[in-house]
């Protein structure tokens, strides 16, 4: 967990100016009924640029420029883009794809989203909530027959409010071959044969679990009985024109343009049991394409405006303060009102940057694939550099 400051209460002055495929078969299979068709009418979500040609964009631009030097110089490798109402304001790939090979990152070169891959999964939750295809106050054992415990329900999953214990501790215990990946098949036989203790009882508290979106990824293949990675293709990444989004399946290696997971000093990290477990992680993409998944919503594209806001819900009111989570997104939620959704993400060297402030239509993202953990920092210091300020506050940085 971590925390830094940064502004919270936005100014328009600057910007307005500006703006002028895993091979495990699903547990079960859906109701019979045909899916609805989510290609719809609208086409791929076209990139715009802001024109960034003023005196006022200049300055900005060389001092973002001058920030993410000194940031490559302290050990940043990765892609950053700022968006503004639909439009790109600012876009930079720093260093290696693959280092070995010499490719310089690109826009098409796709980097482990790690748990920013929840927002995936929770959207198409409540994309079948939405559609009816499942209710989210319903208990897994609903939906994966083999769960085995009572009083869990997948809003629980949601919001991370189940007390499970996190697979990535608990698994290695019966899994003596830590170099193999299995898959949230495997991982779901495991819970069911051993059935690790829960944390706490189930709707009283947070806390943050991994295993919670290993399940959901299982309940979206019970439900449309699709796998996790068609279901996503045909209803997300194909809808929205994401290219160079998919989701990581071990068997299938990386295609050439994805880009390789480096530890602190440039060792790759290697393939371990927990790579073939999807859902809370294991998608990968691009600024460019998380750009497009973060317009989405404001185009209704998936998601009604109804279900957002229920996606957009804080949940948990256990602690004080301004951090809290909804249905698939981490959010900070302020006294007067003002929200900022987000996710970061962490697993093995990709650190992950996805916030989203949703009231001004302005969007960070941060994409390294490099360990680094200064990326999370990163955001606050974007924000004070392109948006005038006037107040300090809490921004988390947790994975």
């Amino acid at each position: 967990m971590r925390r830094f400051f940064t502004v919270i209460i936005p100014v328009y002055l600057l910007i307005a100016c500006i703006a002028c495929n895993s091979s495990q078969e699903p547990e079960q299979v859906g109701n019979g009924e045909a899916m609805p068709d989510n290609t719809g009418t609208f086409g791929s979500i076209r990139l715009d640029y802001a024109d960034t040609g003023s005196e006022a964009w200049k300055e900005v631009r060389v001092r973002l420029d001058s920030f993410y030097q000194a940031q490559v110089k302290a050990g940043f490798n990765g892609s950053v883009l700022i968006g503004y109402e639909g439009k790109v304001l600012y876009e930079r790939y720093f260093g290696f794809a693959d280092r070995e090979a010499k490719t310089h990152l690109a826009p098409d070169a796709s980097v482990q989203l790690a748990s920013i891959t929840k927002t995936f999964t929770g959207a198409s939750i409540l994309y079948l909530y939405q559609h009816k295809y499942l209710n989210i106050d319903d208990p897994v054992k609903h939906y994966l027959s083999s769960f085995p415990y009572e009083g869990i329900t997948l809003r629980m999953l949601l919001n991370h409010r189940s007390g499970l214990p996190d697979y990535l501790h608990w698994v290695p215990q019966y899994v003596k071959d830590g170099r193999t990946p299995i898959y949230n098949k495997q991982m779901l036989a495991l819970m069911a044969k051993h059935k690790p203790p829960l944390q706490f009882k189930p709707g009283t508290r947070f806390r943050y679990s991994n295993t919670n979106y290993a399940l959901l990824a299982s309940v979206i293949e019970a439900v449309s009985g699709l796998s996790y990675k068609q279901f996503m293709e045909r209803y997300i990444f194909d809808p929205l024109g994401m290219k160079s989004t998919f989701v990581f399946d071990p068997a299938d290696g990386l295609p050439d343009a994805a880009t390789i997971s480096y530890k602190y000093n440039w060792v790759r990290d290697p393939v371990m049991f927990a790579d073939g477990v999807y859902g809370d992680k294991g998608i990968y993409s691009t600024a460019q394409d998380l750009y497009r998944w973060d317009q989405s919503f404001y185009q209704n594209r998936l998601l009604d405006n109804e279900t957002m806001e229920l996606a957009y819900g804080p949940c948990s009111f256990e602690k004080p303060g301004i951090r809290n989570y909804g249905l698939g997104w981490r959010m900070l939620c302020y006294p007067d009102g003002y929200k900022i959704i987000y996710h970061n993400g962490w697993w093995h060297g990709n650190n992950t940057c996805f916030y989203r402030f949703i009231k001004d239509n302005f969007t960070i993202i941060v994409l390294g694939n490099k360990y680094n953990k200064g990326i999370y920092k990163q955001p606050p210091v974007l924000y004070s550099i392109v948006k005038k300020t006037e107040h300090t506050g809490d921004f988390a940085g947790d994975e």
